[in-house]
C-alpha cells in the first residue's frame, strides 16, 4: 500500500510549513517533499533551533516530511561547478538529517554532446558524483534519490546506466511519470522494470493526461512499493484544496492506496 502526498513544486510553493501541514491534513495528503526555493523556507541557512522546529512540526502532525527536493546536478563540464554541486548536495543532506527528511532528491539534467562530450562520459561522471554523495548521505541516514529528469537523461535506460555507474546501495531512483516512459505501444512495463529495484519515490502529475496511471499503480503494487506517490501539479490559487480533493478521488479510482 502506498500513500499520497505533494511536491511543493508548484501547487504548494507559496505555503509556509504551518499552512502546508494544515492543508495536507485537511484533504488527506499524508506526505510532502519540500522543493528548494519555496515559501516553506527549509533551506541550508536555517540554524539548529529552526531545523529542530521544522522536525517537530512534522512529527506532531499526520503529515510526513518525505524528503527535500534539490536542483543539484552533476553533468557540468567545469570541474569547479561539478564540485560545487557535490558539496552543495552534502550540505543539503545535513539539512535533511536535521529536519527528519529521509531522502534528498537530485537530478540529471542534460548532456553536452554539442560541446564534444560523449553522453557516455557524462553518464559516468554523474554516476561517480552520485556515488560520493550517496556514501556521505548514508552516514547520516539519508537516501540520495535520482529524479528521472532531463531531455535525454530522463529516458529510463539512461537513468539505469547512471545508477549502474553509481554502484551505490544508498543511491535510488525517483520515478517521475514522464510521458517518455512509454514505449511505441504506449506501455511502461519494460522501462519500469529497468528501474523497479531502485525506486524509492514516485512523482505523479496530471491524472487526466494520457500517461497509463492505472498500470503504473498496478506495477507499484506488484513490486511491493509502500512509499509515496507525490502530486507534482500546477498551482491552483484559491482552488488548491478543492483541486487536491478531486485529485485524491481520482488517485483512489486509479487504484492508489488500495
Amino acid at each position: 500500500m502506498f500513500e499520497l502526498g505533494v511536491v511543493t513544486y508548484q501547487i504548494a510553493k507559496d505555503w509556509d510549513i504551518d499552512t502546508l501541514i494544515a492543508n495536507c491534513t485537511e484533504v488527506g495528503f499524508t506526505g510532502a517533499e519540500l522543493r528548494t526555493s519555496h515559501a516553506h523556507g527549509v533551506e541550508v541557512g536555517l540554524d539548529q533551533a529552526a531545523r529542530a522546529d521544522v522536525k517537530a512540526k512534522f512529527a506532531d502532525s499526520s503529515v510526513q516530511i518525505v524528503g527535500l527536493g534539490s536542483a543539484f546536478e552533476y553533468d557540468a563540464i567545469d570541474s569547479d561547478e561539478l564540485r560545487a554541486n557535490i558539496d552543495g548536495t552534502k550540505q543539503y543532506v545535513k539539512l535533511a538529517a536535521d529536519v527528519g527528511a529521509p531522502g534528498v532528491k537530485v537530478r540529471p539534467n542534460k548532456i553536452h554532446e554539442d560541446d564534444g562530450v560523449p553522453r557516455a562520459e557524462t553518464f559516468e561522471q554523474i554516476g561517480l558524483a552520485l556515488r560520493e554523495c550517496g556514501a556521505f548521505a548514508k552516514d547520516l541516514g539519508v537516501e540520495i534519490r535520482l529524479e528521472v529528469h532531463g531531455r535525454i537523461t530522463c529516458e529510463p535506460p539512461n537513468i539505469r546506466t547512471i545508477l549502474d555507474h553509481a554502484a551505490s546501495d544508498n543511491v535510488f531512483a525517483c520515478w517521475n511519470s514522464n510521458l517518455q516512459d512509454r514505449d511505441e505501444s504506449g506501455g511502461i512495463d519494460a522501462n519500469y522494470a529497468l528501474l523497479e529495484p531502485d525506486i524509492r519515490l514516485v512523482h505523479i502529475t496530471e491524472l487526466w493526461n494520457e500517461y497509463p496511471w492505472a498500470r503504473l499503480f498496478e506495477l507499484l503494487k506488484a513490486s511491493g512499493y509502500d512509499g509515496f506517490t507525490l502530486a507534482e501539479i500546477p498551482a491552483a490559487g484559491e482552488d488548491a484544496l478543492r483541486l487536491m480533493r478531486y485529485y485524491r478521488a481520482l488517485w483512489t479510482a486509479f487504484g492508489g492506496g488500495a
